[in-house]
């Protein structure tokens, strides 16, 4: 094999998607490894390219489409108390299948009220509000595992 044709192997490995390619002909071995470009490295190359103004636009078309149907979830600051998990364990919003919910969005709840039962090790622990007030959101669904200090309401 001689030069000519190891540039053009090299040239067509850069061209592809193939991260490795190995050959081995006339007694020589030739690996060739190519390392991934992530995203942050097309999108620091792409920024040195472009003025502060069209940073938002370039760094957008450099996400995968996998990034962009995915949004990213901010937290966003709502009023409110969050009442949140004590324990690891499975919720449940009634006493019973068969049962009527302990609260749901809209209902007023006094301190000390029972908004839920979260069975741990076949214990059933009664979570109750610390605060007055009307439950806004209900974050978790019935039969959902919850993990120590998951959001379970909002309450205002």
């Amino acid at each position: 094999m001689d030069y000519k044709a190891i540039q053009e192997l090299i040239k067509t490995v850069s061209d592809s998607k193939l991260t490795l390619v190995e050959l081995e002909t006339e007694g020589i071995k030739i690996k060739l490894e190519k390392k991934q470009e992530t995203a942050v490295e097309k999108i620091t190359e792409t920024i040195k390219k472009v003025s502060v103004e069209e940073i938002p636009q370039a760094a957008a078309e450099l996400m995968t489409s996998e990034e962009k149907v995915q949004p990213r979830v901010e937290e966003v600051k709502k009023e409110g108390t969050i009442v949140t998990s004590p324990i690891v364990g499975t919720f449940y919003a009634s006493q019973g299948p068969d049962k009527e919910s302990f609260v749901k969005v809209g209902s007023r709840v006094k301190k000390g009220d029972t908004l839920c039962i979260i069975e741990a090790m076949k214990l059933m622990n009664e979570i109750d509000s610390e605060v007055d007030g009307e439950v806004v959101e209900v974050l978790v669904e019935n039969e959902q595992m919850v993990e120590y200090g998951q959001p379970l309401f909002r309450i205002i």
